[in-house]
C-alpha cells in the first residue's frame, strides 16, 4: 500500500520506487526490504564540524540532518567536534551532507574514508563472502566426493569395507558403519553452513508468498542428506547420498561467487565515467581565489581554469580565450576554441590559456552527471525480452516443484516396471530422480541471464564510448545492418597525426620536421603534439 511502481534489477541489485510519501516513508520501504530477506546498502561519513558552541547546537545540527531524505543515523558529538552518519549513497551524497551542515551555520572541515563508494565496498563485501563459504565447501566437499567415488567403485582399502559383505548387483560393496559417519561429518558443515543462506532465503521467500531458486535448493540438498540419515543411523539399509547434498551446495555456491565478481564488474563502466570528473574547483568568492571540492561549486560562482587542467563543471566564459578538448564528450579530435559567451562543459580539458566562466550548471545537473544517469537507467531497465522471462520466472518455481512431486510419484508407483537395479527399492530412485529434477531446474539460467546481459552490454558499450539510452535500443541494436556516421571524430584515432612532408625544395622534408618540432616543443595544442610526436617517432633530436 503506498507503492506506485517498483522495478528491481538482479544484475545491478538497485530497487527504482515511486511511492507515495503520504502513506510511506523512507523507513516503510527500507523495513519491507529487510523483511522480504534482503538488505540496503548503506555508506558512513566521518565530518569534523567547526563551530559548534555547545550541545544544543550539536542537538540542532542532528535534527537537521535527520530530514534529510536518505539519511538514516546521525550522532553529532559536541566535545568531539564530528558528526557520524549512516545515509543511502544513492539517495544522498557526501557532498548534499556538507551543504546541508553549511545552511544549518555550521563547517563541514574533513571526511573520513571512502565512504562515498559504499555500494562499491558492500558488493566487494559480498564477494569476500561468497569466496570464503565456496573455500570452505570445496575443503570439505572434495574429500567427501572422493570418499564416496573411492567407496563405491571399490578403490578404498580393505578395512573401508565391511567383512563378508556381498557386492550388489550394481558392483557396489557395503561400507562398514563407521565410514557413513565419516561422510556424515564431512557433509554437516556444507549443508547448514555453508547452505545456511539458502535455507534463510527460502524460508523468507515463503513467508512472502512466494518460491525462489533458495526453495529448490534447499528442497534438493535436504533431500539427499536427510534420506541419508535413516542408514547412517543403521534403522535402514541402503546407500548414503551425502556428497550428493555437499556437492549441490558447493557448485552452487561456485556459481553464486562467480554471479558476484560479475555483478561488482559490471559497475566498472560507470566508474570510469564518474572518474572523468575533476576533483576540485579554483573559484572566486569574496575577491579570493579558493580551491574548494568539486561539489561545492555553486551556481553563480566564477570558476577558474588553467592550461592542461579540467573544466570542473558546466559554464559560460566570461574571460580568456583557449582550446578545450571536448573528445570525451563528442568523440571530435581538434579541440574547440573558446571566448566570452561560449559555453564549457564539465570534465572536458583546457588545452591552451587561461579561462574563467560562470558556474551554470553544477552535481547532477553537469552534461557528464546526466551521461552517468542515462547509463545508470539504461542499465537498470528491462530488455522486451525480459517480459517474457518475468512471466516464465514467475511461475517458474512452482513448476519445478510439481513437476519434482510428479516425477516422485511416478518413479514411485511405475519404477518396477523399468529394471534398472533391482536392490535400489522404489522409494531411493523416485527420491534421486526427484533430486536431479530439482537441481538441474536451479538457479534459472533465463531468469539471471537476461538482466546480467543487458547489465555488462551496456557497461561495455561505456567503455567503448557507446552510451544506450535503454535496454530496448541495446537489444534492437542486434538488428542494425547500417551505421550513419555525421563526423569525421568518430571513426579516426582520436588525435591528429603527421601523414605528409610538402616542402618547395630549399629543405629536406626531415630538416623542415626538425625545425617545426623545435618550434612546437613546448606547445600543448594538438596539432603541434602532433609534429612534436613525428619527429620523436623518426628519433630525430
Amino acid at each position: 500500500d503506498g507503492v506506485q511502481e517498483a522495478v528491481v534489477n538482479l544484475s545491478s541489485e538497485r530497487a527504482t520506487v515511486e511511492f507515495d510519501p503520504g502513506k510511506l516513508v523512507l523507513d516503510d520501504l527500507i523495513a519491507r526490504v529487510e523483511r522480504a530477506g534482503y538488505g540496503v546498502a548503506s555508506g558512513e561519513a566521518d565530518l569534523v564540524i567547526q563551530r559548534l558552541a555547545d550541545d544544543n547546537d550539536a542537538r540542532r545540527l542532528e535534527s537537521v540532518l535527520r530530514k534529510l531524505e536518505g539519511v538514516l543515523e546521525v550522532q553529532v558529538t559536541y566535545a568531539s567536534e564530528k558528526a557520524r552518519i549512516r545515509y543511502i549513497p544513492t539517495l544522498v551524497s557526501q557532498a548534499d551532507l556538507r551543504r546541508a551542515v553549511s545552511r544549518a551555520g555550521f563547517e563541514a572541515l574533513e571526511l573520513g574514508g571512502d565512504a562515498e563508494d559504499a555500494e562499491a565496498q558492500v558488493r566487494e563485501k559480498e564477494i569476500q563472502t561468497q569466496r570464503r563459504l565456496l573455500i570452505f565447501g570445496l575443503i570439505f566437499t572434495v574429500p567427501l566426493f572422493l570418499l564416496s567415488m573411492g567407496k563405491d567403485f571399490g578403490l578404498l582399502p580393505a578395512f573401508v569395507y565391511a567383512p563378508n559383505a556381498p557386492a550388489h548387483m550394481s558392483g557396489m560393496r557395503e561400507a562398514q558403519p563407521w565410514f557413513n559417519w565419516l561422510l556424515l561429518a564431512l557433509a554437516t558443515p556444507v549443508q547448514f553452513y555453508v547452505g545456511w543462506q539458502y535455507y534463510v532465503g527460502a524460508f523468507k521467500a515463503l513467508r512472502n508468498g512466494s518460491a525462489n531458486m533458495d526453495v529448490l535448493i534447499a528442497l534438493g540438498s535436504s533431500a539427499a542428506f536427510f534420506y541419508s540419515l535413516p542408514m547412517t543411523f543403521g534403522w535402514l539399509g541402503g546407500h548414503v547420498y551425502f556428497e550428493t547434498a555437499a556437492v549441490i551446495i558447493t557448485l552452487i555456491k561456485l556459481g553464486k561467487y562467480l554471479e558476484a565478481r560479475a555483478k561488482g564488474r559490471t559497475s566498472e563502466a560507470i566508474k570510469k565515467l564518474m572518474g572523468l570528473r575533476a576533483r576540485s574547483a579554483r573559484i572566486v568568492r569574496e575577491g579570493a581565489e579558493i580551491e574548494v571540492p568539486v561539489d561545492e561549486v555553486r551556481p553563480g560562482d566564477v570558476v577558474l581554469v588553467r592550461p592542461g587542467e579540467k573544466i570542473p563543471v558546466d559554464g559560460v566564459v566570461v574571460e580568456g580565450r583557449s582550446a578545450v578538448d571536448e573528445s570525451m564528450l563528442t568523440g571530435e579530435s581538434l579541440p574547440v576554441e573558446k571566448q566570452p559567451g561560449d559555453v564549457v562543459i564539465g570534465a572536458t580539458l583546457n588545452k591552451l590559456g587561461l579561462l574563467k566562466f560562470e558556474a551554470t550548471r553544477v552535481g547532477k545537473e553537469t552534461a557528464l552527471a546526466q551521461i552517468i544517469r542515462l547509463v545508470e537507467e539504461a542499465q537498470g531497465s528491462k530488455a522486451p525480452i525480459q517480459k517474457l522471462v518475468d512471466q516464465v520466472s514467475a511461475v517458474f518455481v512452482p513448476v519445478v516443484i510439481l513437476i519434482a512431486a510428479l516425477t516422485f510419484l511416478g518413479w514411485y508407483f511405475f519404477g518396477p516396471l523399468v529394471p534398472i537395479n533391482a536392490d535400489t527399492s522404489n522409494f531411493t530412485r523416485a527420491l534421486i530422480h526427484m533430486v536431479a529434477v530439482l537441481v538441474i531446474a536451479c538457479p534459472c539460467a533465463m531468469g539471471l541471464a537476461t538482466p546480467t546481459a543487458v547489465m555488462v552490454g551496456s557497461g561495455k558499450g561505456a567503455e567503448l564510448g557507446i552510451l544506450f539510452r535503454s535496454s530496448e535500443a541495446l537489444e534492437r541494436a542486434g538488428k542494425i545492418s547500417v551505421v550513419v556516421l555525421d563526423k569525421t571524430g568518430t571513426i579516426t584515432q582520436g588525435q591528429p597525426a603527421v601523414t605528409d612532408i610538402l616542402t618547395d625544395g630549399t629543405l629536406s622534408g626531415e630538416r623542415l620536421l626538425v625545425l617545426a618540432a623545435s618550434v612546437e616543443k613546448g606547445s600543448e595544442h594538438p596539432l603541434g603534439e602532433a609534429i612534436w610526436a613525428e619527429a620523436t617517432r623518426r628519433g630525430l633530436s
